[in-house]
């Protein structure tokens, strides 16, 4: 097969990983960058061309690879690969929810997948209700932008809370108010979904003095056995977001797991090297199972 990779940093471990792994297993992987492509729209013959003005080849698959301050314009390149009939491990659609942190919450909570007690507001008036939602300090802002742990603030009391809040709103930033869930002491799991399995889950702990245990935020990954109940919700979360590749995040509180937060381009190399699993050749085993071969001739007829 050829495979694409969509990703504006060839180099990071994530991509070379799997690039790695789709050459082992025989398949033609080329690596494109999103912000080079350049559409045409047309019902016969679409196209994406790359900077330099070529057309890009055909492919059987695409790993979209968006990062999260460029998914306007990553989705709407993917698109055009769906457009073409190309099979996208996870679809544009699906990218554009998760990438939406209170619309991806609305859309778990329809499904009945506990979470966290999340407010959201648009008004300084609200403030206090806001915080009363949520039962109150100590509590967790969230800015809706805000990725790898960055953004997200613990306020202690409820003086702290209401200034932190008001303040975001008066730069006219999209933020979230959650519960604290005390219980879970610093740290969340991290469920690789593949299809329909955890195929590998790591326990992060908070570096001393922080709450957030993202790796990215010196937060350090253990290997861990989760319960039949995580591995449920984590798998039911991805399909709920119309995901096939998800990292789901949760966390351990008195009354069971809770959703924090579906991840629809995880990074690999905290969870391999954490797990031993070979993630990404889980991955591109998916891929051969699912991308069926296109026949170019009838793509768009009938």
């Amino acid at each position: 097969m050829k495979i694409a990779i969509l990703a504006t940093n060839p180099h990071l471990y994530s991509h070379q990983r799997l690039k790695a792994e789709a050459e082992a297993a025989g398949h033609e992987v080329m690596m494109i960058n999103p912000l080079y492509c350049y559409m045409n729209v047309s019902a016969s013959s679409p196209k994406v061309h790359y900077r330099g003005g070529a057309p890009l080849p055909h492919f059987d698959a695409v790993i979209p690879r968006i990062g999260a301050s460029m998914t306007y314009y990553g989705t709407a390149v993917l698109r055009h690969f769906e457009t073409m009939g190309i099979y996208a491990v996870n679809e544009s659609i699906a990218i554009s929810r998760s990438r939406d942190k209170f619309r991806a919450l609305q859309i778990l909570a329809r499904k009945g997948i506990p979470m966290p007690m999340t407010s959201f507001a648009q008004s300084p008036d609200d403030t206090e209700d806001l915080v009363h939602m949520v039962g109150g300090a100590p509590l967790v802002i969230k800015l809706l932008e805000g990725t790898q742990g960055k953004g997200v603030i613990l306020a202690d009391s409820h003086q702290s809370a209401v200034s932190i809040i008001n303040a975001f709103k008066e730069m006219r930033a999209n933020i979230l108010v959650q519960e604290f869930i005390e219980e879970s002491r610093g740290t969340d799991i991290r469920c690789f979904v593949v299809g329909d399995k955890v195929v590998g889950a790591i326990k992060r702990q908070a570096k001393e003095g922080e709450f957030r245990a993202n790796v990215h935020q010196g937060g350090k990954a253990v290997k861990i056995k989760v319960t039949p109940q995580e591995r449920a919700i984590a798998v039911s979360a991805t399909k709920t977001m119309g995901l096939k590749i998800a990292g789901v995040d949760l966390i351990r509180s008195n009354h069971g797991p809770l959703i924090l937060e579906v991840n629809s381009s995880p990074g690999l190399e905290g969870v391999e090297k954490a797990t031993g699993v070979n993630i990404a050749g889980k991955v591109i085993e998916f891929i051969e199972k699912n991308a069926k071969p296109i026949n170019l001739s009838h793509r768009f007829h009938g």
